[in-house]
């Protein structure tokens, strides 16, 4: 694509260690969802760090224990986890990320109910992603916020309802890029067409 034909052929680029991030203590294993079942998958061995035991009730007991703990200290998914989905999206006219130039921000991420309550892991969630195209002409604006979807499809668990928009005021045409990104059936048919599912992926080989 020549330059001239870009919608945004010089955009602000942010870099990487300007980024939100979550500063995780040295030696933290995280505890959520996509961990939920290391228990099962990775099993702890039987005699390791206890004396032999032939009571089978006590290995019964162990496993509960172990089961119990896992669901206790889940740390439930928040913006900030969100954030770190979506930033590594690429952009579809330039080589730099989403977050690089500032059309994903976390504060324009919200989780409902707050991850805060720590409630049941299997509550209904709303995730509400505001993006703020970098032109307020973007034509490819619909474009992204079906990659943002996608992403977020793909990554969270089925009890996570997903609500993509265009920030208030960011485009000249956000109620009918809203109202695109709202429609089901128009998302769905949209991801049928070949051309725009080779885009979306593309711009989703970055993710992490």
């Amino acid at each position: 694509m020549a330059k001239s034909d870009l919608d945004n052929a010089n955009p602000t680029v942010l870099s990487v260690s300007q980024l939100p991030s979550r500063n995780l203590a040295k030696g933290h294993v995280r505890k959520g969802p996509d961990s939920k079942y290391d228990h099962i998958l990775f099993p702890k061995q039987w005699w390791a760090g206890s004396s032999l035991n032939s009571d089978p009730s006590v290995w019964t007991s162990d496993e509960d224990e172990d089961d119990d703990l896992t669901l206790a200290t889940e740390e439930p998914i928040d913006e900030q986890e969100i954030y770190d989905l979506l930033s590594t999206i690429s952009d579809p006219e330039h080589p730099v990320t989403l977050g690089q130039i500032a059309v994903v921000r976390l504060d324009d991420i919200h989780l409902s109910p707050s991850p805060a309550e720590r409630l049941a892991p299997n509550t209904l969630t709303n995730v509400e992603v505001d993006l703020t195209p970098t032109v307020n002409h973007c034509s490819l604006a619909t474009v992204i916020g079906l990659a943002v979807r996608v992403r977020l499809e793909n990554a969270l668990p089925p009890n996570y309802r997903i609500i993509v928009r265009m920030k208030d005021g960011s485009h000249a045409q956000d109620d009918q890029v809203n109202k695109q990104l709202g429609d089901k059936e128009r998302v769905a048919a949209a991801l049928e067409n070949d051309t725009l599912k080779g885009i979306i992926e593309k711009m989703l080989e970055t993710c992490v």
